[in-house]
């Protein structure tokens, strides 16, 4: 893995990743009631299990900011990351961003970017995501080894990037503040797909 910031950077707050709101400091504390292992899988179940993924759910909320992922319940796997991320670090737990850029199920056979996070927990660092499961997917928590919903096929041109980001990356956030209509982001081709 490679990081893009220093250690403190992985505990701070961003526009996306609202630690400090009043929503993700009740949800944080209201997890929190054992050691890092515990607290992040906590953590990470809430997301997983009682925030659905948009596209999943049929539901248009484009949802980006952590404490609105929280409220709303639901979001796209970025947004998913950004409230995991939140309340890890609300928490006291560095966290920070990973993407991957998969061919898109769509007909157009093009790519859309795939986001989830990592965490250092118990001195390691480890890949999570919350994307939440559905037929065909199932991930579960680790604190141990990396836990990724899709596999990528580089023989397809996909790419598994190594950076832990510490903020959200700008090509995803530049298109989730674009728009306003989830399934029109989907059904248009809009979801990010730059590469990184």
């Amino acid at each position: 893995m490679r990081f893009d910031g220093e250690p403190w950077d992985y505990l701070g707050e961003h526009e996306a990743v609202d630690l400090e709101h009043e929503l993700v400091q009740a949800t944080a504390s209201e997890l929190r009631t054992g050691d890092d292992i515990a607290y992040a899988r906590a953590a990470f179940e809430l997301v997983r299990d009682r925030v659905t993924h948009s596209l999943d759910a049929g539901d248009r909320r484009v949802t980006w900011r952590a404490s609105d992922v929280l409220r709303e319940r639901t979001g796209l796997c970025y947004a998913k990351a950004h409230a995991f991320v939140a309340l890890l670090r609300a928490g006291g737990v560095q966290a920070g961003f990973c993407y991957q850029r998969l061919r898109s199920e769509g007909p157009d056979g093009g790519f859309v970017l795939h986001g989830f996070a990592a965490a250092l927990i118990d001195d390691r660092w480890v890949r999570l995501d919350p994307r939440g499961n559905k037929p065909g997917v199932d991930v579960a928590f680790s604190a141990d080894e990396d836990r990724v919903v899709y596999t990528v096929r580089p023989e397809l041109g996909e790419t598994d990037y190594p950076t832990v980001y510490a903020a959200p990356h700008p090509a995803v956030l530049d298109v989730l503040k674009a728009h306003d209509d989830c399934l029109a982001m989907w059904e248009t081709h809009s979801l990010p797909s730059a590469e990184l």
